[in-house]
């Protein structure tokens, strides 16, 4: 047997439950199922349980038998990791007792959590032991908006020189007119570090019209297994409604470009369309200015659970329409009267009514 040259070793490290373990004696020839085993070695997080997620080959998670050398890692790389030791799991198979009341709407949709209660529990940790930097109170009478951002307000995989060229349009306008009615929170699936960093760079973080009330990164997402998706992460909402009793389900609403994010709160959630190859689609991507309509007349209800979010484009394309039909009858009732009386007047540019909400709500 030859000897390991050191110059062959790409000496990686393992980030995980905010501690770093270095992965030496680890070459490029060597499979991602070996580099598990050895991250095993350092960490006691079995293999099967471990979730690297900044290793991607063709954009998914590699499979354990394809080589290191493939996903063209630089000596010294830094990998994060997800993922729970046995006595963990064990532990939190055991409901607490003294936590808040965690909101289950899980039957709302065709989607089968496997070990709910597991689930529920890591939840209830999340509640408990993650620390959020509030960086402006909530608001009294305030309804609540959830914003993820990689595709819903930021376009993370093309490549610009600056940052307004990756930004989805008329995200500022967006946001000043949200928070009229909504505290604005940002969730999204990476580290704090960058999400700080996004905001800066997007502008969001130092604008003058709205403020953000918090970040949340994905310390606070759980991890849960289900027969369609296999095991995935996923943004529970009621670890803001257990941290914060002012936000509840009836006044909350989540946008996430990936629909399994809200699965336990699919009420809540609304699927966006994601804002990719920005530098074609800038000219013709008018979502964020139909949402906030959409979002305008969602704040004149107390419980947003009653809609169904899936419908909001229709909802918005009818009030429209609505909206038109109004002006023109009012036009043509005033040129009438004009005829008929110059000194008469007439009303009618009204807005929306809740007639608009019928084929929106939720049977």
């Amino acid at each position: 047997m030859f000897p390991i040259k050191m110059e062959d070793n790409l000496d990686l490290m393992v980030k995980w439950n905010n501690k770093e373990f270095d992965i030496s004696y680890i070459r490029s020839n060597d499979c991602v199922g070996a580099l598990k085993e050895l991250i095993f070695d350092v960490t006691g997080v079995r293999p099967e349980r471990q979730k690297l997620l900044n290793l991607k080959y063709e954009g998914k998670m590699p499979k354990n038998e394809l080589k290191l050398s493939d996903l063209n890692l630089q000596k010294g790389f830094k990998i994060l990791m997800m993922g729970s030791l046995e006595k963990d799991i064990e532990t939190a198979s055991t409901q607490p007792t003294d936590l808040p009341e965690v909101v289950d709407d899980l039957d709302v949709e065709d989607v089968k959590l496997d070990n709910q209660e597991i689930h529920f529990a890591k939840v209830q940790r999340r509640i408990k032991e993650y620390q959020i930097n509030i960086l402006n109170e909530p608001r009294e009478g305030k309804k609540l908006l959830v914003l993820d951002i990689d595709y819903t307000l930021f376009d993370h995989r093309s490549v610009a020189e600056t940052g307004n060229e990756l930004m989805r349009p008329y995200l500022h306008e967006f946001l000043t007119d949200a928070y009229h009615n909504y505290d604005i929170v940002i969730w999204s699936a990476t580290n704090m570090k960058w999400i700080e960093e996004k905001m800066k760079l997007l502008g969001v973080a130092s604008h003058s019209e709205y403020r953000i009330a918090f970040y949340l990164d994905i310390h606070a997402m759980i991890s849960v297994h289900t027969p369609k998706y296999g095991l995935t992460q996923i943004k529970p909402l009621a670890v803001i409604w257990g941290k914060f009793p002012c936000y509840t389900p009836a006044n909350t609403i989540m946008f996430d470009d990936i629909r399994r994010n809200f699965m336990m709160n699919p009420r809540n959630g609304l699927r966006i369309r994601p804002f990719r190859k920005a530098h074609t689609n800038r000219a013709t991507d008018h979502e964020l200015l139909k949402l906030m309509k959409y979002l305008r007349k969602l704040a004149l209800y107390d419980d947003l659970t009653e809609f169904n979010h899936h419908k909001w484009e229709k909802y918005v394309k009818r009030r429209d329409e609505n909206r038109k039909r109004k002006r023109d009858e009012y036009s043509n009732d005033t040129r009438e009267r004009r005829d008929d009386d110059k000194n008469s007047s007439g009303d009618g540019r009204g807005a929306g009514t809740s007639s608009d909400f019928t084929e929106c709500t939720t049977p």
